[in-house]
């Protein structure tokens, strides 16, 4: 089979005013970026306000494994099987970080048949979201670190400084460094940090700001330090918050681009699932609801991570109410869950299949929790065996879960209509969606609720930091927000039991509860994805994925 990127390639695409106009957009409502990308318009967003919304479906998974899930390429086959039924819809993904692309995962733009397109510009530079992101996030980091040379009028004390600069690169030599050598004239010096672009709060603002005027105020309210009073100290009093916004301006505005099949997909934003809420921004799903019968959308990583932060964060602020939930897996998957190595995970295994699909039935559990319907989808190959398909289908059909194959890595919307069908039909079964835990809970009980009801604690134990910290921002007013868990993807927790440290991300609106260490500024592998990636003289690009 041809990679992805000659698939990609040698795929026709369509002009995206064509795209655009499938859903009912005018020419004049789309900011072009060359022939295949566009920016929605502002006055795109007002025309369309008061039309109904869509059926909104959330595709997760099982946590991710070595062998791979595919829960992206089932969200653009999903959408290409839409078409084949007859069915108008979007789909609203995020925007891929340069780090991952250039270091192992590759390229996040689908896979196979099921991509979007044009993969290599979505995969890079695309429409400058990251670049304006970065900026805004480092001008805050600037200013900061200038009012304090400029004399410091605030008082800031250097050693509570909580922005950290950000770089949309993989490069672990500047996690830990040291600032403002070289004299007076250079600077006060300090240890400082970098995190990747994605980790940042500014990403996360970005993704949940309704409009303009909320992003402005969200960036206002970022805990930039504390003073030597130990009083905090926001953006807004660097008067940097209006700035920042400036540079975000055109960033704040979804992106349009297609599926192989010519489907439309916006694409917008790219928070970190583990650090922040990992899914698409507000503004586009919200906006693919009102311009099409189905939104498919998804959350990173597996359901106990953006599953569950997309249902108690981003619907609790949006006001969103999915109508069904796709829970992606695959049968090698399941059988590293239950014990086999990478290489052997091809192989008919009925043992390792029936210990490692207990994994899928703890997360079919918990998404049925907010009261939505569950459709599992398996991501098919061609080495999956009947035996173990027909006791993947029946184990889903008693937790409760409609079930369907999913090939659309290698027939695109053709190998994704049974899915198709089985979601329009879980999208009419009736749906009673709640968040897990109540907003007005205290911080302490928001994490025990998930801790007790998605990892499967019996109970919760903090580290003397961790006490601290909480009680530090209640009073701030954390009491009133939800809570982000930052925990390993890998599995369902690090440790269900132990709560690490507290930070509070007060412009994006959420408290971080870290249960184990979050690497927010990723290094390279000893052979990082970059070593295969090439352009020729014609300006065609070689091994992105």
């Amino acid at each position: 089979m041809l990679s992805d990127i000659e698939i990609a390639q040698q795929a026709t695409l369509l002009p995206i005013r064509d795209v655009a106009a499938q859903i009912g957009i005018a020419e004049d409502e789309l900011e072009f970026y060359g022939k295949y990308k566009a920016k929605l318009s502002d006055e795109l967003s007002r025309r369309v306000q008061n039309n109904p919304d869509g059926k909104l479906i959330l595709v997760t998974a099982i946590n991710p494994t070595p062998a791979g899930e595919g829960k992206t390429t089932t969200t653009a086959g999903l959408g290409q099987a839409m078409a084949k039924i007859g069915k108008k819809a979007i789909i609203a993904l995020r925007e891929p970080s340069l780090g991952p692309v250039f270091g192992i995962k590759g390229g996040a733009a689908g896979g196979g048949y099921a991509q979007v397109l044009p993969m290599e510009d979505i995969n890079l530079h695309f429409t400058g979201d990251m670049h304006a992101i970065t900026s805004a996030n480092n001008l805050c980091c600037a200013m900061l670190d200038n009012h304090i040379q400029q004399g410091n009028a605030l008082g800031i004390d250097p050693r509570r400084i909580l922005v950290k600069r950000c770089l949309d690169m993989n490069d672990r030599a500047l996690r830990n460094i040291v600032i403002g050598l070289g004299g007076k004239v250079n600077g006060v010096p300090r240890e400082d940090h970098f995190i990747i672009t994605v980790a940042s709060e500014v990403m996360a603002i970005l993704c949940l700001a309704a409009d303009i005027d909320d992003l402005k105020r969200r960036l206002g309210n970022i805990l930039v330090a504390y003073n030597y009073a130990g009083e905090p100290v926001y953006c807004r009093d660097l008067q940097a918050d209006g700035a920042m916004t400036a540079l975000l301006k055109d960033a704040i505005k979804p992106n349009l681009v297609q599926t192989l099949e010519g489907t439309p997909a916006i694409m917008h934003g790219g928070p970190f699932a583990n650090i922040a809420h990992g899914c698409n921004s507000v503004r586009a799903t919200k906006l693919a609801l009102k311009l099409a019968d189905y939104c498919i959308t998804e959350a990173g990583f597996g359901s106990d991570l953006g599953a569950e932060k997309f249902l108690d964060i981003k619907c609790r602020y949006a006001g969103l109410t999915p109508s069904a939930i796709v829970l992606v897996a695959t049968c090698r998957a399941l059988k590293y869950n239950g014990g086999v190595p990478k290489a052997e995970v091809s192989r008919e295994n009925p043992e390792a299949l029936q210990k490692g699909i207990v994994n899928l039935g703890v997360h079919i559990e918990n998404m049925r929790k907010y009261g939505v319907p569950v459709v599992v989808a398996i991501n098919q190959f061609g080495t999956d065996s009947d035996a173990e398909l027909q006791f993947i289908e029946s184990y889903c059909k008693e937790k409760g879960a409609d079930f369907a194959l999913s090939n659309v890595f290698g027939k695109g919307g053709d190998g994704g209509v049974e899915l198709a069908q089985k979601v329009v039909e879980a999208c009419e079964k009736p749906s009673d969606f709640a968040p897990i835990y109540d907003i007005d809970l205290t911080v302490k009980e928001k994490i025990e609720a998930i801790a007790t009801k998605i990892y499967g604690a019996s109970e919760v134990n903090y580290t003397t930091a961790a006490e601290k910290a909480i009680a530090e921002a209640q009073k701030l007013g954390a009491d009133k927000l939800p809570v982000c868990i930052a925990k390993t993807q890998y599995s369902l927790s690090d440790n269900p039991a132990a709560v690490r440290n507290v930070s509070l991300s007060n412009g994006a609106g959420f408290t971080v509860v870290y249960t184990g260490d979050i690497m927010t500024m990723p290094g390279l592998p000893k052979a990082p994805a970059a070593h295969n990636i090439d352009v020729n003289a014609e300006g065609k690009i070689t091994g992105l994925f």
